[in-house]
């Protein structure tokens, strides 16, 4: 089957492996630029079959080109997702699945097991969820929660600092206006201290997070490289054709014209230069040299984005519990009804540094109460910090990562609501 055909063909109604929307752009697409010619794409899989076989095509097909660790797959007919998965029912298992086996086959060279290891059948990274995404330009309703959960300010002797616990990192146009509230009164105490509690976020928004790192920074910063995002080999030089058949859309949910005709995810700039992101300070806080951050096995994706990019430039120290360790993102793909988000891109902080797939460690081990009252300096967690901070607790030199401190026979860590956390990238730059 040639990829585009197994979506194009109008006889067979079953073939809806991408979904009836999609195929009026890609048509229309096609029409009007030559340099788009589908007949010359590879054969690659069968050109009849079921809904659901042409939907585990579909899983496997777009993970070939777009998952991070794509250089691990095998070949379609190798791989064979319609021999391995099509009894398995309901048809939602059986695709879960797949997604789950496609995941495993990367190994991480420092623990010897999978990227993605997992004891519970679902990829620590990677998912599926009923339900659509937006499109290319926009991924709203997949981050649900509060931005800021608690702010106070704490005078502790002569010291001033700041203290604010970030629930996640919803849509940015929800978030700004707290955001920018909360941290512009922190700016008229000038602190030099910051006590940032991501103890219970699990990430959501790359641009959120971002704009947090830029409310923080001071104006000096501006310019300076904040993190990149690295997509693989195939994305980068633009091979990923499959992306074809999705719609590029900007942040109001509609098509954009490129180059006379529809934008499609194959248009965007993959490139590591393309996807390099710089400091824009925001708002009036410019004084915070020391960054206490508050962690646990529930701090993950963005959030732990946001610990990565401040370390090159601030006095970071980690107090409670190891992180969940996801430096890895993604963005949506519609295959039918179903969300598929495949890790797709690496984050790299300003030092290059990305390696914390099994967490990050804390410098000071603390182990605080399962719902904890947030932004009281007796809270165990914050009157840590606040010890650390008037030098009456000291951290003990911390070691280089090494295979021996993560204990890999422990029970990986799982997050409360897979479906709910991530790192999602909504802002897909096309090519210029």
């Amino acid at each position: 089957m040639k990829i585009c055909n197994c979506i194009l063909n109008p006889v067979n109604k079953l073939i809806n492996a991408i979904c009836l929307s999609l195929l009026l752009v890609i048509c229309g697409g096609c029409k009007k630029d030559k340099q788009i010619n589908i007949d010359d794409e590879e054969v690659v899989s069968p050109t009849t079959g079921t809904r659901a076989e042409f939907t585990l095509d579909s899983i496997f097909l777009y993970a070939t080109q777009v998952y991070l660790w794509n250089d691990a797959l095998s070949g379609y007919n190798n791989f064979n997702p319609r021999g391995k998965y099509i009894d398995i029912k309901p048809e939602l298992s059986a695709f879960k699945r797949e997604l789950f086996d496609i995941s495993q086959f990367k190994l991480n060279p420092v623990t010897n097991r999978p990227f993605e290891f997992s004891n519970y059948g679902t990829a620590k990274y990677s998912f599926l969820q009923t339900g659509r995404t937006a499109g290319g330009g926009t991924r709203a309703g997949i981050v649900t929660g509060e931005a800021v959960l608690a702010s106070r300010m704490i005078q502790s002797g002569d010291k001033i600092i700041a203290y604010v616990a970030l629930g996640s990192f919803p849509a940015l146009n929800s978030a700004k206006p707290k955001l920018n509230q909360v941290f512009d009164e922190m700016a008229t105490y000038k602190p030099k201290y910051l006590v940032l509690d991501l103890r219970s976020n699990g990430g959501g928004y790359v641009e959120t997070a971002e704009y947090v790192a830029n409310l923080i920074a001071p104006g000096t910063l501006n310019g300076k490289t904040m993190y990149s995002e690295q997509f693989n080999t195939t994305l980068q030089s633009g091979k990923a054709t499959i992306l074809r058949h999705q719609p590029y859309l900007d942040e109001t949910g509609k098509a954009v014209m490129y180059n006379g005709r529809l934008a499609t995810l194959a248009d965007v700039d993959y490139t590591e230069a393309g996807n390099t992101y710089k400091f824009n300070k925001q708002g009036n806080l410019e004084t915070i040299q020391n960054i206490y951050v508050i962690v646990s096995g529930q701090t993950a994706s963005a959030s732990e984005l946001l610990i990565s990019c401040l370390k090159p430039y601030f006095n970071v120290k980690l107090i409670g519990e190891r992180t969940y360790g996801k430096p890895v993102g993604f963005f949506g793909i519609n295959i039918d009804q179903y969300a598929v988000y495949l890790s797709s891109f690496l984050i790299k902080n300003a030092n290059g540094w990305s390696d914390y797939f099994n967490g990050m460690e804390p410098n000071l081990n603390v182990v605080g109460a399962s719902n904890p009252d947030l932004g009281n300096p007796e809270e165990l967690c914050l009157k840590s910090a606040l010890a650390a901070i008037d030098g009456k607790i000291q951290f003990a030199p911390q070691k280089s990562a090494s295979i021996s401190k993560l204990n890999l026979n422990t029970t990986p860590m799982v997050l409360k609501d897979q479906n709910q956390i991530g790192m999602l990238e909504n802002r897909l730059k096309l090519k210029h």
